[in-house]
């Protein structure tokens, strides 16, 4: 039975959410009991992609031309979205709480948008310029003295760093996704993105260990394999499908919001599962940077992604405008009309990392700034 009611949206949203917010609790014991961010992200991953696996060969219904038209997508969703961001936030998590290393992950919008200024002088809005100061400010109380303890500056650094991976995410999500069906490039991109990262682990490029011994969780000392399964199956498998579904039925706009729970959600399943409490002035910090987020808005960041895109031969322009000639668009003309994607406009929904970060409930529909064109010098 198809669900497509607003209450079932906000439903599946919020699931999304709960579910994506685990992540950091359950990984943290893997890491402290021996797990490196490496071989924690490829079995994250791999289990993950090949779960979801069988949904997005359906998904595709053999439609291979389009798989292999979006590629780009699936491997930047891979090597950035996944091997990229999520290596950095858990290697975050080994030295600060998850919901600081969150937080601050979740400024990956703001960073697009100030990039994007610098590099084309285009000055923001006065809501985008309001909305980032928020967030600043939010940043330095949840970072800052009012810290419950001094907050470890590597840790801080690789935060920041699956910031920016999430940033430029953005960026080669918002190519058109040309009748790739989001579940499969969250499959393949899970897929691609675990094996990379287990070949430069096996290679000895990026330290790699796996501890087998039971882990303790929620008081109770349990085999290493349930918080790992926990991980792939229902904070990345079941969150995807959750999420693309709410994104679907929502559209990204209200599903972003409603993704803005997940910070609440990792906060509280890392003070049940971890003990990790933020102090006042932190939860106040974080409510700035989720107010800020919500000032700057979705469109703001679509337009900026949109507007750092390079041309391709191949695809369409900013604007619609292709490359590829008349074969081309007949090609992609038939197979839109024999695609019968189970949410409409899941196809312009950009995958998140789900790193943690949703990124703002994890589904943004950047692809569909290609469709609007923005007033000239702003964001």
């Amino acid at each position: 039975m198809r669900i497509s009611s607003l209450p079932g949206g906000l439903i599946l949203a919020a699931i999304a959410a709960v579910s994506f917010g685990t992540s950091g609790a359950l990984v943290k014991p893997m890491l402290e009991a021996g797990w490196s961010p490496t071989a924690a992200v490829t079995a994250r991953a791999v289990t993950a992609g090949l779960v979801l696996l069988p949904v997005a060969l359906y998904s595709l219904r053999g439609r291979w031309a389009a798989l292999w038209r979006g590629r780009w997508r699936v491997l930047g969703m891979g090597i950035v979205g996944v091997a990229g961001t999520q290596l950095a936030y858990f290697a975050a998590l080994q030295t600060i709480p998850v919901s600081t290393a969150l937080l601050i992950e979740f400024l990956a919008p703001l960073i697009l948008v100030g990039f994007v200024w610098v590099t084309t002088k285009r000055m923001p809005r006065r809501t985008v310029l309001l909305g980032s100061a928020l967030a600043v400010g939010g940043l330095l109380l949840v970072i800052g003295p009012g810290a419950i303890r001094a907050v470890d500056p590597m840790g801080v650094l690789f935060a920041f760093g699956a910031a920016i991976a999430c940033a430029v995410f953005f960026v080669v999500a918002a190519r058109p996704a040309r009748g790739l069906p989001p579940i499969a490039l969250a499959a393949f991109g899970l897929l691609v993105g675990g094996t990379a990262l287990g070949l430069l682990g096996l290679t000895g490029l990026l330290p790699f260990t796996a501890s087998y011994l039971d882990l303790s969780l929620l008081g109770t000392v349990v085999p290493w394999w349930v918080p790992l399964l926990t991980l792939a199956i229902i904070s990345t498998a079941l969150a995807y499908v959750a999420g693309i579904t709410a994104a679907g039925i929502l559209g990204s706009r209200l599903a972003s919001f409603v993704g803005l729970l997940e910070v609440i959600f990792a906060s509280l399943f890392a003070w049940l599962l971890l003990g990790e409490m933020l102090t006042p002035l932190q939860l106040l910090g974080g409510l700035l940077i989720l107010g800020g987020i919500a000032a700057v808005g979705e469109e703001r960041v679509e337009l900026a992604a949109e507007s750092l895109l390079p041309d391709e031969p191949g695809l369409p322009h900013a604007h619609g405008e292709g490359h590829g000639g008349a074969a081309d668009v007949a090609d992609e003309a038939a197979e839109a009309a024999r695609s019968d994607e189970a949410t409409p406009g899941a196809s312009a929904q950009a995958i998140s990392t789900g790193a943690g970060p949703s990124m703002v409930g994890g589904f943004r529909s950047i692809s569909r700034a290609s469709e609007r064109p923005s007033e000239p010098g702003k964001l």
